[in-house]
């Protein structure tokens, strides 16, 4: 009886494992895909959709490889790099800082956090959509960038979504299309690693997640290349009317998902 039982249980396991392995497989091909037409999307997708099987920090932590791998190969694609490096330091600096400041004072996940989060995405999108723009002036961007990636530092930590406030602040610094999505893959490298780091820290981390991160990043690839052949065959305009209605989904996403 008790090896029947016990059978029974690794097999429930074993199904409950496929069950996971798939689910993860289609949300990272969905997120992968977004990714690659705007240039984001792809932590809230997957951490949104995973999370209604899993606990947020689980999904988070599966959420570390593909994004990671994703968010470097983002930054290499169009070359000058090294530019836009130099012009975001500041920005980055500052999202380290915030992250380290998070992950010791804040609990990831906070579901008000979420919410005005997705909130504040959703109405951003609404502006971008009605195309009323924003512009930093350059002499600003060191003090300002700051600012921002502090904020965004932390928000992603409380959230585990990295759009809030970087993604409005690059959109004010008048970068071409195939620059912002470089930009973005900078921003969100960054703040991927120091994730990482918080999630570590907080002993979320763990090699028990090997198999769904590795389809997980398999899958987010393969959307991802689909989503930048689509990315280079539309005009700048229907590439901008795209990602803000991305951000508008995102950001209802975000708050709906707390609410509901």
């Amino acid at each position: 009886m008790r090896i029947a039982a016990r059978a029974a249980v690794a097999q429930s396991r074993a199904v409950e494992t496929w069950h996971v392995l798939i689910a993860t497989a289609g949300t990272y091909l969905l997120a992968g895909f977004i990714k690659g037409v705007i240039g984001l999307g792809l932590p809230t997708v997957a951490v949104g959709l995973l999370g209604l099987m899993m606990s947020p920090a689980q999904a988070a932590a599966i959420l570390v490889v593909p994004s990671l791998v994703t968010n470097v190969w983002q930054c290499f694609v169009g070359g000058a790099v090294l530019g836009l490096l130099r012009r975001l330091a500041s920005l980055l600096v500052g999202i380290c800082v915030g992250t380290v400041i998070a992950a010791v004072f804040f609990p990831p996940s906070r579901g008000e956090a979420t919410i005005w989060l997705g909130a504040i995405l959703a109405l951003y999108a609404v502006l971008g959509l009605l195309k009323v723009h924003f512009k930093v002036p350059r002499r600003a961007e060191s003090w300002l960038g700051i600012v921002i990636g502090v904020v965004n530092g932390v928000l992603s930590v409380a959230t585990s979504v990295f759009v809030i406030p970087a993604m409005p602040y690059l959109q004010s610094l008048d970068l071409d299309r195939d620059r912002l999505v470089q930009a973005l893959g900078l921003s969100f490298t960054v703040s991927t690693i120091t994730l990482a780091v918080a999630l570590a820290h907080a002993g979320q981390l763990t090699w028990s997640l090997w198999l769904p991160s590795a389809v997980a990043l398999v899958t987010a690839i393969v959307g991802m290349v689909i989503g930048q052949a689509v990315r280079g065959r539309i005009s700048p305009t229907t590439f901008r009317l795209c990602l803000f209605l991305g951000l508008l989904a995102l950001g209802l996403h975000l708050a709906l998902r707390q609410l509901l």
